[in-house]
């Protein structure tokens, strides 16, 4: 769309039917997708690529470059996938030399306010609520949900289906199909709500509940409750996720409620 009131760099790729509202800047090395929506006042910087259907509201910036004293002037990209929403005043940084990009899945709802900081990898169908602050090279799987002004440590990864808590401080990976809450964030059940929306049948919600009732309410340590539902548990896609998750994990994985904090 030709917009007087908008400044768009002639080096940047626009797909025809996009709509750019006015007092817009896109810059030069920026690629945007078919019937993508770019409200007034949003700036998208050098290294964005955008898909296909997505809304950004007013206020965003895309691709600023990292809030990062290593950052060196590197090449690098944020990658937003298709019919992603980021609503007003989102912040997504570009990537460093650590993995060159940041990624936003597709299907993903990013609300006002949010930060999403430089590295960041962040799955399909992903909902990030107002406030929440990712700090760099997270990793946030499918489906997973960030309550309202969470602050999330750097380095941490939170598995797909996960739900987490308005206000949380997430110092420690978070499972997948858990919800975490409590302060310090600790395991407070499986987002069986969650699964049950996504077509998890019965069986399967139950199957994860055994696996984490291992895990976190029979007083074993990590080690012996993985090696447990190994010998006892059949294989399954989800048994086997959890179980690679955790042992996986670098900064260690939450730990379970205890009323004595």
């Amino acid at each position: 769309m030709n917009q007087p009131l908008a400044y768009v760099h002639p080096g940047a790729k626009i797909a025809k039917n996009v709509v750019i509202e006015p007092f817009t800047t896109i810059h030069n090395n920026v690629v945007i997708g078919d019937g993508t929506w770019i409200g007034s006042n949003v700036t998208i910087m050098e290294g964005a690529r955008i898909g296909k259907n997505c809304n950004i509201f007013p206020g965003a910036v895309i691709s600023a470059v990292p809030q990062d004293l290593k950052f060196g002037g590197e090449d690098s990209l944020a990658i937003i996938g298709d019919n992603c929403t980021i609503r007003e005043c989102v912040t997504i940084n570009r990537g460093t030399i650590a993995s060159g990009q940041t990624t936003l899945g597709n299907n993903c709802l990013v609300m006002a306010t949010a930060h999403i900081a430089h590295d960041c990898h962040i799955g399909d169908n992903a909902i990030i609520v107002n406030g929440v602050a990712l700090a760099g090279h997270v990793t946030v799987g499918k489906y997973a949900v960030i309550g309202g002004l969470a602050a999330i440590h750097q380095f941490i990864q939170i598995g797909d289906h996960a739900m987490i808590s308005g206000g949380s401080l997430v110092r420690k990976d978070v499972p997948p199909y858990t919800k975490a809450a409590k302060e310090p964030l600790s395991y407070v059940g499986i987002n069986s709500v969650g699964l049950r929306r996504r077509g998890f049948t019965t069986e399967k919600i139950r199957e994860i509940q055994d696996i984490y009732r291992i895990l976190y309410q029979k007083n074993y340590n990590t080690t012996q409750a993985l090696g447990i539902i190994e010998a006892e548990m059949e294989a399954t896609p989800e048994r086997d996720e959890i179980i690679d998750f955790i042992r996986n994990s670098s900064r260690g994985v939450m730990k379970g409620y205890s009323g004595n904090y």
